[in-house]
């Protein structure tokens, strides 16, 4: 017992807390190499989704329960271990966390409250929708941080498609509106996709409603265009495609209020809408500023170009981490920060690992910085259509591509995050096996 008890202590314990793109990845690639009593990944889902694919969750067009991966089936495959639960409390001193007891749906203890020990923190708990004390935001309109959330979207669809359906005969003139609030990826997304679902609604039974004229799609921005973050010309053929194909695209507005019967801007216009969505920005979630650690006013925690926070036995990833990017040729001006993407995360991930690694070994970590490198944004369109920036990796230069081939790059990046966690003949067999199954099934899942 002794010589069991020696050999614990000398375990370095890695926790990584949130199962988004970059945590999961890091605890996968650790897992790999150093098995599951160095490596735990706490989630409090109990599936991992890829958070860009949430959008055709919320329009029905993909069906969660054949997307989602398993954290246990993950853990057993990728040697890591994964613990399912809510964090309340981090106790830095003791390097200790917390979790919340699991409550099963009519509220009784299935788990107790844990206390889970670390030697090293990595805070991957990603980011949550930006609500900006708008009156009735949070009350009226669906945020898209989770499948739950993408899940009572598509409900709430389905409900009142159905109630159009029954109304159509007494009120011919009436209409489903949907709102989306906030022109970046995520609305444009969300946007196009409604479009493509709309396509599929007459095969169910809505005999009423004729899907093109009478489900409005209404998205608002509040800067001067769309997808502020990316090129102008991206913005710009974006736009032109939503509203070729039936979008109300409104920018420079800013929502005032929210209402159960539609959105007031700050000019008092009047948006109607039965559903609304809100995709205007992200914070991360408030624990993050009541750790005694430096946080921004959007409660992301600062981190060094080594990922490191003011602790160094915590460092931080992806959305929730305030990351400064000093480009490459630009030393010495003003740094800005890594913006919320997906490759940001992955590239974070593949960054600490080296990191981690170290510190498991007992060694040094590597003295290299950060760097992130910029290889452009993709984004979704419909299904046939897509627009994306690349950098010339070589060149330097920023090569514009639309069409097919922009909507083929996006899906495979999808591919590529499986890749980094399942590996490349697991990735290749799902590929197949989604492929074969989306020529048997429905185009769009309103049951």
């Amino acid at each position: 017992m002794q010589a069991q008890d020696k050999q614990t202590s000398t375990v370095h314990r890695v926790v990584i807390l949130g199962g988004g793109a970059g945590g999961l990845e890091l605890a996968a690639k650790l897992g790999r190499q150093f098995g599951p009593e160095h490596v735990l990944l706490i989630d409090r889902n109990a599936e991992h989704i890829w958070k860009p694919s949430l959008h055709e969750v919320a329009a029905g067009t993909l069906d969660i329960h054949r997307e989602g991966l398993s954290y246990f089936l993950l853990a057993r495959d990728r040697r890591f271990s994964f613990m399912l639960g809510e964090v309340v409390h981090i106790d830095r001193n003791e390097r200790t966390i917390h979790l919340n007891p699991i409550l099963d749906a009519q509220g009784q203890e299935i788990v107790p409250s844990r206390t889970v020990p670390y030697d090293t923190l990595v805070v991957a708990v990603g980011s949550k929708s930006n609500f900006f004390n708008t009156p009735g935001a949070a009350q009226q309109a669906i945020a898209l941080d989770s499948t739950a959330q993408a899940e009572n979207f598509r409900l709430q669809l389905m409900r009142e498609l159905v109630l159009l359906n029954e109304l159509k005969p007494q009120q011919p003139d009436a209409k489903l509106n949907i709102a989306i609030v906030g022109g970046g990826a995520t609305g444009v997304e969300l946007a196009a996709e409604l479009l493509e679902a709309r396509l599929g609604m007459s095969f169910y039974g809505l005999e009423n409603i004729q899907p093109l004229e009478d489900v409005l799609v209404t998205l608002l921005e509040g800067g001067p265009r769309l997808l502020p973050a990316l090129p102008e010309k991206l913005s710009q053929t974006a736009r032109e495609l939503l509203q070729e194909r039936g979008v109300r695209v409104e920018t420079s507005v800013r929502v005032a209020r929210v209402t159960s019967e539609g959105l007031y801007d700050t000019q008092d216009l009047f948006y109607p809408a039965q559903l609304c969505v809100w995709a205007a920005g992200i914070e991360a979630p408030k624990f993050l500023a009541q750790l005694g650690l430096a946080v921004n006013r959007l409660n992301q925690l600062e981190v060094d170009d080594r990922l490191r926070t003011e602790d160094a036995h915590v460092y931080a990833l992806g959305d929730c981490a305030h990351t400064p990017w000093v480009e490459e040729g630009k030393e010495g001006a003003e740094p800005a920060f890594l913006p919320a993407r997906a490759q940001v995360a992955h590239q974070q991930a593949t960054y600490l690992f080296k990191v981690i690694a170290a510190r498991i070994k007992g060694q040094s970590p590597p003295e290299q910085a950060f760097v992130f490198k910029d290889y452009g944004s993709l984004v979704s369109v419909g299904h046939s259509k897509g627009v994306g920036s690349l950098m010339g990796v070589l060149s330097g230069r920023s090569w514009f591509v639309e069409g097919l081939l922009a909507r083929g790059m996006y899906m495979s990046l999808h591919l590529m995050h499986h890749l980094a966690v399942l590996g490349l003949w697991r990735t290749l067999s799902m590929a197949m096996g989604r492929l074969f199954l989306k020529r048997s099934t429905h185009r769009v899942k309103l049951h």
